[in-house]
């Protein structure tokens, strides 16, 4: 079955789709994205991602490409199209096609839009998060306005490409005082050896990771005190546990940072128990 995405106004075909030459967001990055999971039929958090999309939206002042009631019935209908029970949404939004300039274009140019779907099988990942993942650390090298989810992303894809050849599966960005920040597509945690969760503030320095959010509601629930506050490398490799947050992975334990092991170098049972619980609490909207 040839997958089917939205691409400003249609539904086509992969093959058939198309961006125009002079989208903006082909050239100069000039656009945005979310990217939601899907798990057992439902998309995840889809409030928290649209609010976040919108956030994005109005810090480069790009208008929403449609109402946003629409936009979620153009999101089931691709997750519909594709057969999709277990993957992921990735919905991008451009400031539209122009002839190429620096300045925003003037006159009323519509933003463009793309949605597509894919399958993922949740048994990778839930296998993966038995053993633990490896991390790498890499200097920040990143505009400072990383809160906004834009489409360019070359320091993260060269920092993911570093960890895999590493023999690792994300990368740490860590800043000039020796502190963590983020992940080049996840947030970070520790749990300290007293059993507090740590992981930075969402302030202008990192992601205001969606899966993060509702991570933080269900450590509320479950009881487990949270520190947002900055953190040394040292510091994690010195922690109980570690993991990483994304609506791509969920909650994955950290088992090794640049190639030393994170207490036992075993996934810790509070990264563990967040995880299995993480659709329980997690927004769950009927994907199709």
């Amino acid at each position: 079955m040839p997958r089917i995405a939205y691409v400003n106004g249609r539904y086509e075909r992969h093959a058939d789709a198309a961006v125009h030459i002079e989208d903006r967001g082909y050239q100069f990055a000039d656009g945005v994205y979310e990217v939601c999971e899907i798990a057992r039929g439902y998309v995840i958090d889809m409030t928290r991602h649209l609010d976040r999309l919108g956030r994005s939206l109005g810090e480069l002042r790009i208008e929403w490409p449609m109402h946003r009631k629409a936009l979620e019935i153009v999101m089931r209908e691709v997750v519909r199209r594709n057969g999709v029970r277990d993957g992921l949404v990735y919905v991008q939004v451009t400031r539209g096609v122009a002839p190429r300039d620096h300045y925003f274009p003037t006159g009323p140019i519509p933003p463009a839009l793309v949605v597509t779907a894919k399958k993922t099988n949740p048994e990778i990942s839930r296998k993966r998060a038995e053993t633990g993942v490896g991390v790498i650390t890499v200097p920040e090298n990143r505009w400072e306005r990383v809160d906004i989810k834009t489409v360019g992303l070359l320091p993260n894809v060269l920092a993911r490409q570093q960890a895999r050849e590493a023999g690792a599966v994300e990368a740490w960005f860590v800043d000039a005082d020796g502190m963590v920040k983020e992940g080049a597509s996840t947030n970070a945690w520790i749990v300290t050896p007293e059993g507090k969760l740590v992981t930075r503030p969402a302030d202008f320095g990192i992601l205001r990771g969606v899966t993060r959010a509702t991570v933080l509601d269900l450590a509320a629930k479950m009881g487990l005190e949270v520190e947002e506050r900055a953190y040394s490398v040292e510091e994690a490799l010195t922690a109980r546990e570690a993991f990483i947050t994304a609506a791509s992975t969920v909650v994955m334990p950290v088992v090794s940072i640049d190639g030393r092991p994170v207490a036992n170098g075993h996934p810790g049972s509070v990264a563990l128990s967040l995880r299995q619980s993480f659709f329980d609490v997690a927004e769950k909207s009927p994907a199709c």
